[in-house]
């Protein structure tokens, strides 16, 4: 039976099933692949994957061989992570670490070539470093894209920062990227992401990873300090209390599963 004669429900849980492993997936994934896991004929999975990537749902790599999720579905996935039903706890979560430390935190994913801050609670200190939900900043001078680069694979990692334009922001910004890719080799270590006035002159960010269930990073919870406030060395103090939370953020991921 051809995908044109299919009862439209069919077809849709079909697109739904090839979406679903493009989106599950840590690394584009090749059409036989796909076909293999959702149990279709490759022809069948090239048409429905064409229609997809015409959507802008998905995006066929370079090569053609491979294909990641698409600008329009990585849109969709955010707009879902910003309005979606456990907003109130996750905030919840990072207002009652602000509390207990006194400093702003956030909730960020990554969204292409930039993080994107899902929540974010500001301290009620009048110093402080004001970035509103749905911002987006730079991965190669923020804690929290540091941190998602350095989970990276090595060769993914180096495509992704020779697309990057390693801006300047700040006297303190890494712009050479051997540099910087020594620095993320720390981190892929110590799992815990460090800004140190580099992307705004006298903020500071530590950040800590989000883990889904098989152990790959989701999103990272960070807090952002002036360093006259909190140098360095004091806030790498609160650390623990970052990973506390995000084990809790990182529990209302799976409840959505």
């Amino acid at each position: 039976m051809s995908d044109h004669s299919l009862p439209s429900s069919a077809a849709a849980l079909r697109a739904f099933a090839i979406t679903d492993v493009v989106v599950r997936a840590a690394r584009p994934v090749p059409l036989s692949e796909i076909a293999e896991q959702c149990g279709l004929p490759a022809p069948t999975v090239f048409r429905i994957l064409s229609m997809l990537e015409g959507a802008g749902l998905v995006l066929r790599e370079p090569t053609g061989k491979t294909y990641s999720v698409g600008h329009r579905l990585a849109r969709f996935g955010l707009e879902i992570m910003t309005n979606n039903s456990v907003r109130a706890e996750r905030r919840v979560i990072l207002r009652k670490v602000v509390d207990e430390i006194g400093e702003t935190c956030n909730l960020a994913m990554l969204n292409g070539d930039e993080i994107v801050y899902i929540d974010r609670v500001e301290t009620d200190w009048s110093l402080k470093a004001e970035l509103k939900p749905g911002s987006r900043v730079p991965l190669h001078c923020t804690s929290s894209g540091k941190l998602f680069l350095s989970q990276m694979p090595k060769a993914k990692r180096r495509r992704m920062l020779e697309s990057l334009s390693l801006k300047r922001y700040t006297d303190n910004t890494i712009t050479d990227m051997n540099m910087l890719e020594s620095q993320l080799e720390r981190i892929a270590v110590t799992k815990v992401g460090l800004n140190n006035e580099e992307f705004q002159a006298g903020v500071i960010g530590v950040s800590v990873p989000v883990m889904d269930d098989k152990g790959h990073m989701i999103a990272s919870v960070a807090l952002q300090t002036p360093v006259a406030r909190l140098p360095m060395s004091r806030a790498m103090e609160c650390v623990p209390r970052l990973q506390q939370a995000a084990a809790a953020m990182a529990a209302t991921f799976f409840e959505e599963q």
